[in-house]
């Protein structure tokens, strides 16, 4: 009978096989088949997370060692709590850990700026701590900032779309730290659409801040996942020399008992317009509205789970968007918007385009309901082309299918569940 201690030690070494393995593209992990994803079945997974699930986070016992003696940093915002509410960094100072800087994504460290909002430099009321922005100019973390640091610490809950700028600054992250010669430790965690591969493939042209990689706009994978398909994929480059690919030293903490295709409720909001798993759920879908004259719901409290316009016909829905905590200068503020509420529909299992195609067709103006941010989000400028031609949902969606059967066969290389 095997003792829990040697469980332990069992999956210690598995941890550092892992770790070990990821600095190579070629590198091969155990991994339960999911190809077949809800939406490819035509059903979602109501069941909760198996019994014994944990977070990256919650499985300390295989990443304390890790940090032992070493001086830490930490790349963390308000989702990076263990599953009693705990943060990670309050979590690693009761443990001993050293930790020398926080640095803090989009949003902040406490998460309560608005998206796009000026983030400053300074320091963690609770700890004392200094808190380095990444965001605005600073969005890698340079030099002189990783000075003194050991092994880099990455915690951030993210929902598994592409223009969530988490996984931007994860990219940056890593970039840092293969220039650096500085280990990178993720904590991994699920992604509330893991289940979803869906939408057109970004395009090299219309890399940005909010698409910075190949990838459809649901990619299903976990964070840990795509930070090996960053490093396997050469996605790294030297801002010496841009022609020059990096290997991040790159450390997956795994989660324990994990199944993708199982629902995930997040522990902290993961940004002032995502409150609730609808508008997780929904934000995929309604994000694209960002790129139009079209409010998505900020300035209201039902961010991503409504749409409206002053130029969109009276329905019966109507909303007036006002500043509130995440939204300071919500579009059309102070103005009536008709639109649709979508708050209590069913959990949607893959990117609906009926919404987006809806509005464009009914607004006052067409000619006035795009603006040039719907490519950067679409990552192509086709999918603009499509609805101003009239396409059908069904007939863009076909259009994506071959680029999404390429990703597939990429994105199989990097599972760990």
């Amino acid at each position: 009978m095997i003792t829990k201690f040697k469980k332990h030690i069992l999956f210690f070494c598995f941890v550092l096989l892992v770790a070990s393995c990821s600095v190579n593209k070629n590198f091969t992990v155990s991994k339960i088949n999911s190809e077949s994803s809800s939406k490819e079945n035509g059903i979602m997974f109501n069941r909760s997370q198996p019994s014994g699930f944990k977070t990256g986070a919650d499985n300390f016992e295989n990443y304390l060692p890790l940090l032992k003696d070493k001086k830490v940093g930490v790349v963390s915002n308000q989702t990076g709590v263990l599953t009693n509410k705990t943060h990670l960094v309050d979590f690693l100072v009761a443990n001993t850990i050293t930790i020398q800087k926080i640095f803090a994504p989009e949003h902040g460290f406490r998460g309560t700026a608005d998206a796009g909002e000026l983030i400053v430099d300074g320091k963690d009321t609770k700890t004392g701590l200094p808190i380095i922005s990444l965001y605005g100019a600073n969005k890698k973390p340079k030099h002189e900032q990783l000075e003194g640091i050991d092994i880099l610490v990455f915690d951030i809950q993210d929902v598994g779309a592409r223009f969530y700028t988490y996984l931007s600054s994860l990219h940056y992250v890593m970039e840092a730290c293969a220039e650096n010669n500085i280990p990178l430790l993720v904590l991994d965690r699920p992604n509330p659409n893991g289940f979803i591969i869906d939408g057109p493939i970004l395009e090299k042209e219309f890399t940005s801040f909010v698409g910075m990689h190949p990838v459809p706009v649901l990619y299903g994978m976990t964070i840990g996942e795509y930070a090996q398909m960053i490093n396997g994929e050469n996605w790294l480059h030297s801002s010496k020399d841009s022609g020059q690919a990096l290997q991040c030293n790159l450390i997956v903490i795994p989660c324990v008992q994990y199944d993708r295709n199982a629902s995930y409720t997040i522990l902290e909001k993961p940004s002032p317009n995502l409150p609730n798993d609808q508008s997780i759920n929904l934000y995929a879908s309604l994000c694209f509205f960002e790129g139009t004259n079209v409010s998505s719901g900020r300035g209201t409290d039902k961010q991503f789970q409504i749409y409206g316009s002053p130029f969109l016909p009276n329905t019966g829905f109507s909303f007036t968007p006002e500043p509130n905590i995440g939204a300071k200068e919500p579009m059309h503020k102070g103005i009536l918007c008709y639109g649709e509420d979508l708050s209590t529909v069913e959990p949607v299992h893959q990117i609906e385009l009926k919404w987006l195609i809806k509005a464009y067709k009914t607004t006052q103006d067409t000619s006035q309901f795009f603006i040039p941010f719907f490519s950067k989000l679409a990552g192509t400028k086709t999918l603009q082309l499509q609805i101003e031609a009239g396409l059908s949902e069904r007939k863009i969606k076909k259009s994506w299918k071959p680029g999404l059967e390429q990703f597939k066969e990429i994105r199989k290389k990097y599972l760990l569940y």
